[in-house]
């Protein structure tokens, strides 16, 4: 699915097949944002196209890049929880440099949203580092709000802040 994003953007949903384009787009943004991610370059780099495929496979995700021309500037990821199904998280967030400031961050944000709720989920979590105010303050304006449960341990003893917006 293919559809208009901000700016002459087009946002589409990719499947593993599209591998490739997925892989370029993930190891982009963990070249330009690398304290963003809890996953590492290094634990991608050299990953066989399996992974990328098995990736892009979860059964029930959602995974859409944005493209700008011939050049991917956003990627965002909605997945189910397994033992759950009344919630969603929202992983693998980024926007280049060149879109930031445009709202491509809410446009993706909100597309998944719309996801999540069409899916029956009632809430969507995310876990956002504790250094980046950029990406905590624009999931503030999206609607989430900062849970009390601790997030992911991190390797400097930090935890990643949980985040969530009630669908319903």
């Amino acid at each position: 699915m293919t559809s208009p994003a901000s700016d002459g953007i087009e946002v589409r949903r990719v499947t593993a097949d599209e591998w490739m384009l997925w892989r370029a787009a993930r190891l982009e943004a963990l070249r330009e944002s690398p304290a963003a991610f809890g996953s590492q370059l290094t634990d991608w780099i050299e990953a066989p196209e399996s992974r990328w495929r098995e990736r892009l496979s979860v059964p029930g995700a959602h995974d859409l890049l944005a493209i700008d021309g011939e050049h991917v500037v956003g990627m965002i990821t909605g997945m189910p929880v397994a033992d759950d199904p009344s919630r969603t998280e929202l992983i693998s967030m980024w926007v280049a440099p060149s879109a930031r400031g445009t709202g491509l961050a809410a446009d993706l944000i909100d597309r998944i949203v719309d996801w999540a709720t069409e899916a029956g989920a009632s809430v969507l979590d995310l876990s956002v580092m504790p250094d980046n105010p950029s990406a905590h303050r624009a999931y503030e304006r999206a609607g989430f709000t900062p849970l009390d449960e601790p997030g992911d341990l991190l390797p400097d003893g930090r935890r990643e802040i949980r985040m969530r917006r009630t669908l319903r």
